[in-house]
């Protein structure tokens, strides 16, 4: 019998001591790309005059040293309708800010970045948006029958195409919720959309309650940033589904044109928006 005991723990001790063994596995990585985060939008009632774009240098996955801050680039937007050029000044942090720009409905704009000798190009159009007309709180018409959600309600203009992305976020919350939307099918019509969290039987808290703070803003979107937004938020939200398509490198609408296969990530838009501050009751 301490025979078999005694074997039947080497047995043991050698399958724990099997589990720790290292494995290596070799992930391919790539060189490090420019990431442009170029995103003019103006909000409804001011001047637009303060921008900022960001650039930064991407990498890998599981690299402890995430992307980079890039600086001494040379960054500078065209407004092509009118030859009105703005030029951004380097913060030394990334950052590239400008007090003087001025948007202007439907003029199309080319953004022009030099770095590290190669020069970058990206072209957009201003896309204005219809106010906010109103928000409502309700317990119907969510996912769940019982768990407060709010709307918000803007009128789409009739006979032109209109695509839009909306911003939803909880005060103290990192990270906004993202949709994007399309008026294929309800032109000219009065538009909704609701903002809910999930219910949460454990956290009485997780979903809104009553003096929750919540913010909505709406912009008008050109129909390139809109397919290449929907398909990013798509692989977003299919993150974790055996059942999704695998994820593909998205290319955002920045041409290297001196070296055309070391192209940028990221995008260029500019976008009027409205916002409105909700407190729920």
């Amino acid at each position: 019998m301490r025979s078999y005991i005694k074997s039947l723990l080497i047995l043991v001790v050698a399958g724990i001591t099997s589990c720790q063994d290292v494995i290596d596995v070799s992930v391919p990585t790539a060189k490090p790309r420019l990431v442009v985060e170029a995103s003019l939008d103006w909000e409804k009632g001011t001047t637009g005059n303060n921008q900022t774009i960001r650039l930064s240098t991407s990498a890998p996955y599981f690299d402890a040293n995430k992307s980079q801050p890039v600086t001494g680039a040379q960054v500078k937007i065209t407004n092509t309708d009118t030859s009105a050029e703005y030029i951004f000044t380097d913060m030394n942090n990334g950052s590239y800010n400008i007090s003087s720009f001025v948007p202007v409905i439907n003029d199309r704009y080319t953004l022009e970045i030099i770095y590290n000798n190669e020069m970058y190009i990206a072209t957009e159009t201003l896309k204005p948006v219809s106010p906010i007309k109103r928000v409502e709180q309700t317990l119907e018409g969510g996912f769940y029958d019982d768990v407060l959600a709010v709307y918000m309600f803007w009128d789409d203009p009739e006979e032109e195409e209109n695509y839009y992305l909306l911003k939803f976020i909880e005060e103290g919350d990192l990270f906004h919720e993202l949709e994007d939307y399309s008026d294929e099918f309800v032109n000219g019509n009065e538009l909704d959309s609701f903002f809910e969290k999930e219910r949460d039987d454990n956290d009485d808290q997780a979903e809104f309650n009553p003096g929750d703070v919540v913010d909505l803003s709406l912009y008008g979107v050109s129909e390139a940033y809109y397919n290449y937004i929907k398909i990013l938020i798509e692989q977003y939200d299919s993150g974790g589904d055996p059942f999704s398509a695998v994820p593909v490198q998205l290319k955002g609408n920045c041409i290297n044109i001196t070296t055309p296969d070391n192209y940028a990530l990221g995008y260029f838009r500019l976008s009027e928006f409205d916002t409105v501050n909700y407190t729920f009751q």
